[in-house]
């Protein structure tokens, strides 16, 4: 991957069966700070909890950045038959062993758990970066204890790297990756 590659202009909206993932915007801001505000959806990583609706504009500022320089990033995502957030899900690029890599984020309302909607959109994503991305390792970083995580990890596509576990911020990240070969 190059430092500084040249923006993707097509990874503005994906549609699945049932979802819609557009890039966020300020409308979106609501939906950020309630669900980094919930100790529900933050509870495996409760470093992500955010206490002020000022940091949730910092938030979607860090998120836009990320967008406006590599043309992808996080997506809103919602049912095709609704305006109302599900979550958030996409890639983006992120420093791993010195190296970039796509690190894989979901992250939904706990009222929205259990109808497959984070594995939908979750495969969207690595689906996604398969085709623009293709020589990007994808990552997803998972507590030991987040069985629900791990699940969805494996539906995307990725599998299970033990070799690459790492501490994280809240405890153990359990490693998923696109690349069963890949050795870090």
């Amino acid at each position: 991957m190059t430092a500084d590659p040249a923006p993707v202009r097509d990874a503005e909206e994906l549609r699945t069966g049932r979802l819609l993932l557009r890039r966020p915007g300020p409308e979106d801001l609501d939906a950020i700070f309630a669900l980094h505000t919930d100790p529900e959806a933050c509870a495996h990583n409760p470093s992500d909890l955010l206490e002020t609706r000022k940091e949730a504009e910092l938030l979607l500022l860090r998120w836009s950045h990320q967008w406006n320089r590599y043309g992808f990033g996080y997506w809103t995502v919602r049912r095709h038959d609704s305006a109302e957030p599900l979550g958030f899900c996409g890639v983006k690029i992120v420093g791993f062993r010195r190296r970039p890599v796509l690190n894989l984020f979901y992250r939904f309302f706990p009222s929205s758990w259990g109808a497959g909607y984070a594995s939908e959109a979750a495969a969207a994503a690595v689906d996604w970066a398969r085709v623009h991305r293709p020589d990007d390792l994808v990552i997803a970083r998972v507590r030991p204890e987040n069985v629900a995580s791990q699940r969805v990890a494996l539906r995307a596509g990725l599998v299970r790297a033990e070799h690459l576990d790492t501490p994280g911020d809240d405890g153990t990240d359990w490693l998923y990756v696109s690349d069963p070969g890949y050795e870090g």
